[in-house]
């Protein structure tokens, strides 16, 4: 286990390691491993089953005990002491160097700003205030552009007024709070002074231009009586210099008044974005934990939470307490586990977001934030809630640490993840093994056409699968080649294709992953009706219940089940050791998740392989969007999307010609007997083990290779003879001489 140990890791961690059987270190895992224990931000990019979960557990589990430990025994270091991060004076109003996005320039006094970027860069002061008084501060135009001044709270975006924790007063005459963009004293621009007015007594904020009071902008929001309000900033190509009073003003502030940077101790707070050092020893709060790993599934979510108590199996004196946090959970649970002390948060979006917008989960000692599958978390819009929470966490924690940030994913080359990581990450290192998305050299995988115009056998199938009901209004004459007959054979072919791949690789474990929930249903019926020992399956979509879901996985990964049958919500992440085979019963929506899905198999260098089928003409298929009333349940509805209905014409053609674009290559072809070629792996293939060379083929090998190897030692002695004749008569002809 010396390798582990080489890199950092601790002797507890790397005996249950050793346990694991886990001897060396994946290549991800040696990369990111040390980069995150020496506190780097990092996007990990590798492909699936390549040990992206333990590359960011082990440092983060690492991290976090030793943290704890330190706190226990008094070693931990006061936030104020010599021994953190650089932080910002604690004494001082000044913007801050910390609480800013890239393009924003600071002077080295603290009060100038500065952006020279076509789109809005943001930043926030050091110091705050809460509670009570009257409070004012100037800015002052020092170049022409775009700005929009005034009061923001810790979680707001830093373009201010886009959201409902600032409140900004913009250049072009316009306030604004939550994107409300509404008509407010007039325009101003370069060398024009505005004053930027908080009443906490009365919750109120106003505007003056030159000394001109402009009446009130805004009724502070009642949720933020307890709040601290920071004065900011946003520019577009400008610049902006500020006074917090340490100078006499320009024009007098409002009566009773008084300059921000005057106001009382008991009534300032710092800005814990801003690494502003605290003067406190540090203390945990129950509530507080010191890493948020977000997922994009309640299934990933478990599988990763399991894997971290695995880990942490020896790190005791003190243990380190890990959450689960997902839906289909009762919250009052949740919240009597958060009283009791969590160090390490796993859980999906939704339910994160509920308890941080609650305080019931507190960001202040937040070491870590990792977004596992985080192009996944993208695509399903979870934006918004990545920002937000990002935005709470303290950029400097009170110990002086610098939060990290961990993005990790098997297909992180999109356009949304990078602009993602250069708005949010801090100087971030790429950790990029396998350049843009591929398939694991372990998997085999292979393309079943099925064309029900070549293939008639669907006419006469003893034993028929359920439909989705797409042509329950149409008419449907089997010997008519329409294209919703055809269609409607796809489906039946599908099913009789799916029981013959089966039988032909006498499978006994396998993922089958269908485009609908409704689809995955009707497999699950076909497989049971047909013989449920031999086919004997579960199912995996969002419309089972949460309970049910971990029930029918547990069965599967325990091989009670033999087939899981299951839409995309198990196409990311989820392990299962040593899997063999994968089908699609359909392609998915997104290229993308199609090399999630066959990164099922292939895992932990074991063999696998993944057979899809791809219909060879246009397949109706639902399609359920933001119109469908019932998103989907019980719809049927079965017009076009044109016509105001919730069906598509599914072209799997062009989606497989998508996937073999997206990753370069032609995927290999296989007959509807469901023989797969076998020349890539040369035959010596087990599926579900690791592949090895056989004593036969080596001697066999050696047999092929022996008359060559004799003929070239023939030759190499002729070479040899003929140069020492050369080399005799050049001797005694120049000898001569």
């Amino acid at each position: 286990m010396a390798a582990f140990e080489e890199m950092g890791v601790l002797p507890q961690i790397a005996k249950r390691l050793e346990e694991l059987d886990w001897m060396l270190p994946t290549d991800v895992q040696a990369e990111a491993v040390p980069m995150i224990l020496g506190g780097g931000d990092v996007l990990m990019a590798a492909e699936t089953g390549s040990g992206k979960t333990g590359a960011f557990c082990l440092p983060i589990i690492q991290i976090v005990w030793e943290t704890i430990k330190d706190i226990q025994s008094g070693k931990a270091p006061t936030a104020s002491g010599n021994n953190s991060a650089a932080t910002e004076p604690q004494d001082k109003w000044i913007l801050s160097t910390y609480d800013r996005t890239p393009a924003m320039a600071v002077n080295p006094e603290g009060t100038l700003c500065q952006s020279r970027d076509a789109a809005w860069s943001g930043i926030r002061a050091t110091q705050g205030v809460v509670s009570k008084g009257k409070y004012f501060y100037e800015a002052t135009v020092s170049d022409e552009g775009l700005c929009r001044v005034g009061w923001s709270l810790n979680e707001a975006n830093l373009d201010l007024g886009t959201d409902r924790y600032g409140y900004g007063f913009g250049g072009t005459g316009k306030k604004s709070n939550n994107r409300q963009f509404d008509d407010y004293g007039t325009a101003y621009g370069l060398n024009d002074v505005i004053g930027c007015a908080l009443d906490l007594d009365n919750r109120v904020i106003s505007f003056f231009k030159n000394g001109v009071d402009l009446g009130k902008a805004f009724d502070i929001n009642p949720e933020f009586k307890n709040k601290a309000l920071f004065p900011a900033v946003a520019l577009k190509n400008a610049e902006l210099e500020f006074n917090f009073g340490q100078k006499p003003f320009k024009f007098a502030p409002p009566k009773n008044f008084v300059a921000v940077c005057q106001a009382a101790k008991d009534c300032r707070t710092v800005n814990s974005n801003s690494g502003v050092a605290m003067p406190a020893q540090v203390k945990l709060k129950a509530n507080a934990p010191q890493a948020i790993i977000m997922e994009p599934s309640r299934e990933l979510a478990e599988q990763t939470y399991n894997e971290i108590n695995n880990f942490k199996k020896y790190l005791d004196a003190p243990v380190i307490r890990t959450m689960l946090v997902v839906g289909g959970t009762p919250i009052k649970e949740q919240l009597s586990d958060l009283q009791k002390g969590v160090d390490i948060i796993v859980g999906t979006p939704g339910r994160l977001d509920e308890l941080i917008k609650s305080e019931n989960i507190l960001l202040t000692h937040c070491r870590f934030f990792v977004l596992d599958e985080a192009d996944g978390l993208l695509q399903q819009g979870q934006g918004e809630i990545i920002n937000r929470l990002h935005s709470r966490a303290p950029k400097i924690t009170t110990d002086g640490k610098r939060l990290q940030m961990i993005v990790c994913s098997a297909t992180l080359h999109s356009f949304e993840v990078k602009k993602m990581a250069d708005r949010l990450m801090h100087f971030p290192t790429w950790i990029d093994l396998k350049g843009e998305d591929s398939v694991p050299e372990t998997v085999h995988h292979v393309v079943i056409t099925v064309d029900p115009r070549t293939d008639m056998s669907w006419h006469n199938l003893p034993k028929r699968i359920p439909t989705d009901g797409v042509h329950a209004k149409d008419r449907l004459t089997p010997t008519s080649a329409t294209p919703e007959m055809l269609s409607e054979a796809v489906k039946l072919l599908k099913g009789e294709y799916c029981v013959r791949a089966i039988t032909e690789h006498k499978m006994d474990q396998a993922i089958i992953f269908c485009r609908t929930k409704v689809d995955c249903d009707n497999l699950e019926t076909y497989l049971n009706s047909i013989d449920k020992q031999k086919f004997s399956c579960v199912c995996l979509h969002a419309d089972r219940k949460p309970q049910e879901r971990t029930d029918n996985l547990e069965a599967f990964k325990q091989k009670k089940a033999k087939f899981l049958i299951c839409t995309d919500v198990a196409a990311r992440g989820l392990d299962i050791r040593g899997l063999p085979f994968m089908m699609n019963f359909t392609l998915p929506d997104d290229k993308s998740n199609y090399v999630h899905r066959i990164g099922r198999v292939g895992r932990a260098e074991r063999m696998g392989l993944a057979i899809s089928f791809v219909s060879n003409v246009p397949e109706k298929v639902w399609f359920h969007g933001q119109w469908c009333p019932s998103h989907g349940k019980g719809c049927a509805n079965t017009k076009l999307t044109t016509q105001g209905g919730c069906c598509i014409w599914y072209d799997e053609q062009q989606c497989l010609a998508e996937v073999e674009e997206h990753l370069g290559i032609t995927i290999s072809q296989a007959g509807t007997d469901m023989k797969v070629p076998v020349d890539e792996f040369d035959g010596k293939v087990v599926y579900g083990q690791k592949k090895k060379a056989t004593t036969s083929a080596y001697q066999s090998h050696v047999a092929q290779m022996a008359g060559a190897v004799q003929e070239l030692a023939v030759q190499e002695m002729k070479a040899q003879l003929l140069f020492h004749s050369f080399a005799n008569n050049a001797k005694k002809i120049f000898g001569s001489v």
